[in-house]
């Protein structure tokens, strides 16, 4: 959504840019006001799925209390589990392949996105253990075999 936000030239989205090409996480009352956003679009009144987010504590409590006070809640939470020197390669792949590559898939940037990841992301995932809402997922196969175990995660929390 950043992203989005970022290449629709929005305020919040240009604003967001800057922090993401110097590979830093964006304010969270930015993120907030985006995600606020996106989730009044129609598309998003049955249910969404976020890729990357919350990123931080402050973020994920105020997730919860956004989708509290839409009467909504989280139904669940995936982590993707992937050796560190695979997310290396992937990210150096993905920016090599793409025509238009991500500032914060450079060489440069990718070891001040695991740092950050480390100090700031990894604590949201036991936050949302503690509220039994986190499912670990093996991120490690093809694209089809990764996903093939997100929807069975997804089909045995519906049940």
């Amino acid at each position: 959504m950043l992203r989005e936000a970022a290449e629709h030239g929005t305020e919040t989205g240009q604003l967001a840019a800057t922090y993401m090409e110097q590979g830093q996480l964006a304010p969270d009352d930015l993120v907030i006001d985006i995600i606020g956003e996106r989730l009044q679009q129609p598309d998003c009144q049955r249910g969404c799925l976020f890729d990357g987010f919350p990123r931080t504590i402050s973020q994920a409590e105020s997730l919860d209390a956004r989708l509290h006070e839409d009467g909504r809640s989280l139904d669940l939470v995936l982590q993707l589990k992937v050796d560190e020197e695979e997310l290396v390669r992937r990210l150096l792949l993905r920016a090599e392949e793409s025509d238009k590559p991500r500032s914060d898939d450079t060489p440069d940037a990718i070891p001040k996105r695991l740092e950050v990841y480390r100090s700031q992301t990894a604590p949201v995932l036991e936050h949302y253990r503690e509220q039994g809402l986190l499912c670990e997922i093996d991120g490690e196969g093809s694209r089809e075999e990764v996903f093939s175990r997100i929807r069975a995660a997804v089909e045995q929390r519906r049940k």
